[in-house]
């Protein structure tokens, strides 16, 4: 019989990342404590927000598609388990001149994976899609199987599917310290002291503090997204307004249909540059923030440019490259952490939890995860 306080794994942070690796341990059998110092869920980190892009088409790096493929067929999985929709299909562009990241990259991803896509020019997409206006010289890359995630209802899903597997999750319960034993791992927490064989760090912006192993590595931003309402709502539904990504001269936007609250949602890539440390940021979006906001709508979404409905904060946590960070620690490979989303990190949240839990339980797993490893930043020349 385990001791009390044992387990196989516990994982600190069950917001998405952490949920997904709760559920995806409880459902191999093994015990699993998943630790929150927040509410399960909450609204002071990167897992929320309503709506989250999720594209098959992918401008960051051809490499990630193979991963895409299997976290589509993850939350299919767990939307069958949960009983409700949690992917909503509508379509996705990526925007830009032909020469931008955003357009050819995603062209690229899309011929050497084979997926399916059109090339539609800026009065072509305006046409089928008229809330856009996009200027004609623009193209735009079409990818039918494009949509929106809710993160919030992803990860309650995740945390009922990991109880009813038999993982004990803990909300507003903080880790104060951790340290490798010869066995796996001691966690402090301010309720308790708990052994178990692994530890997994999926805490957001708050993996650098957790693990000095990243410090400088997962640095955390602040984000503002706003909601707009409509001044003709029939062309941002989901079913007339597929979800973007827009490279406008150096800067790149990103945005969703209306749902679930008045006004559709729209964001700027690193909007401010402004890093620090969740303590740090100004939770409450500004007059500047919104002007920012509403000036880029202006342009691309005239008819989509209402009154404000709503402004609201996040975080990204960026690494050096923008690439994601998933590895086993570099001297206790009973640690393993999952950090630096970059900004576009959640729609693979299905797929992490699997990755993780392999880190976790064989200190490897058969999905590609070269690209993220922590060595890239690490080596000497």
């Amino acid at each position: 019989m385990p001791r009390l306080n044992q387990y196989d794994t516990i994982v600190v942070g069950v917001g998405g990342m952490g949920s997904s690796t709760c559920y995806q341990l409880a459902k191999q059998g093994f015990r699993v404590l998943g630790l929150e110092q927040f509410d399960i869920p909450h609204t002071k980190g990167s897992s929320h927000g309503y709506t989250r892009i999720i594209r098959l088409a992918y401008y960051e790096d051809i490499a990630y598609v193979p991963l895409l493929r299997q976290a589509y067929h993850l939350w299919n999985e767990l939307e069958e388990l949960y009983g409700h929709q949690i992917f909503y299909k509508t379509g996705s562009v990526d925007i830009g001149t032909t020469d931008s990241l955003v357009f050819s990259g995603s062209y690229d991803s899309c011929l050497k994976h084979d997926i399916p896509h059109e090339v539609l020019t800026g009065s072509e997409l305006n046409y089928r899609f008229p809330g856009y206006a996009v200027p004609e010289d623009f193209r735009a890359l079409y990818q039918p199987d494009g949509g929106f995630l809710l993160p919030q209802s992803a990860t309650v899903a995740f945390v009922e599917a990991a109880q009813q597997f038999g993982a004990d999750i803990r909300a507003r319960e903080k880790l104060l310290d951790w340290t490798a034993t010869n066995n796996g791992v001691r966690v402090t927490t301010n309720k308790a002291v708990y052994e178990a064989d692994s530890l997994v760090f999926t805490g957001g912006a708050w993996n650098q503090s957790l693990l000095p192993t990243l410090a400088g590595l997962a640095i955390p931003e602040r984000q503002v997204l706003a909601w707009l309402q409509p001044k003709q709502p029939g062309l941002f539904t989901p079913q007339y307004f597929p979800v973007f990504n827009i490279q406008l001269e150096a800067e790149r936007y990103y945005g969703f249909p209306v749902f679930g609250i008045p006004g559709f949602k729209f964001g700027k890539y690193h909007h401010l540059r402004e890093s620090g440390t969740p303590e740090s940021f100004d939770w409450e979006p500004s007059l500047d923030d919104e002007k920012i906001l509403r000036a880029f709508a202006a342009k691309i979404f005239p008819k989509g440019n209402g009154a404000t409905m709503s402004l609201k904060t996040c975080m990204f946590t960026n690494s050096p490259d923008e690439h994601f960070i998933i590895d086993l620690h570099p001297d206790f490979p009973q640690v393993s952490f999952a950090a630096g989303f970059s900004g576009h990190g959640y729609k693979f949240a299905s797929v992490i939890g699997k990755i993780m839990a392999d880190l976790a339980t064989k200190r490897q797993t058969e999905l590609s995860i070269e690209l993220f490893r922590l060595g890239r930043f690490t080596k000497k020349n």
